[in-house]
């Protein structure tokens, strides 16, 4: 007789990444290992390799369990019903709140995100490019109903992300971790009301 596996039991690939999580937290990116992840998950490390193919494959993997959901969470905001004004006040906004808790509440994993994105690294990219396509989207939707009077997209993605680059750019936000939480989240909001004004009304409306 065969045994099937409880559907609430997490799957070994599921486990692994649980307890990589748990190390990470426990003793850092450098000490933490296969070897001793494969120990606490109860498998040889041979058996992480299958799933895992390196270290930094697994970090990666860590990074991507709770980008994936700030991902999903922004395209929500972008295919709502909301006013493409509205949609990216509220995009810029999930997107600095998301970074700025996961700094403050996981200071380690949120650190594993800031380090790929000095180095460049592929996950970096992706999940970069993944943020400008949306708000991108929401960029072509406003030129596409009259509500942004900026015409070129390439300006207006530049205009949005000079001018929001200290708030949602996660290496800038690790910077401003002594800047108390309401000063961001005014300093923020300011610089977002900047950047919706500039597009619905025109750069030259709003000199820097």
């Amino acid at each position: 007789m065969s045994l099937r596996r409880d559907a609430n039991e997490p799957t070994p690939d599921q486990k692994i990444l649980e307890f990589a999580c748990a190390h990470l937290r426990a003793f850092g990116p450098r000490r933490t290992t296969i070897v001793g992840i494969a120990e606490a998950a109860g498998m040889s490390h041979a058996n992480v390799y299958r799933y895992f193919p390196s270290k930094a494959a697994l970090f990666e993997a860590v990074t991507l369990l709770w980008l994936k959901p700030l991902e999903q969470q922004l395209h929500v905001i972008v295919q709502g019903p909301d006013p493409a004004y509205d949609k990216l006040e509220r995009a810029l906004t999930a997107l600095q709140h998301a970074y700025r808790q996961k700094r403050d509440n996981d200071p380690v994993l949120f650190r594993l995100l800031c380090e790929a994105l000095e180095k460049g690294e592929g996950l970096a990219r992706r999940h970069r490019n993944r943020v400008q396509g949306e708000i991108q989207t929401i960029v072509e939707e406003g030129i596409a109903s009259g509500a942004f009077r900026i015409q070129d997209r390439r300006r207006a993605m530049a205009l949005i992300f000079d001018l929001a680059h200290r708030f949602v750019h996660p290496v800038s936000i690790a910077l401003d971790r002594d800047i108390s939480p309401a000063d961001m989240d005014f300093r923020a909001g300011r610089a977002i009301g900047i950047i919706q004004r500039a597009l619905a009304y025109g750069e030259g409306d709003f000199d820097m």
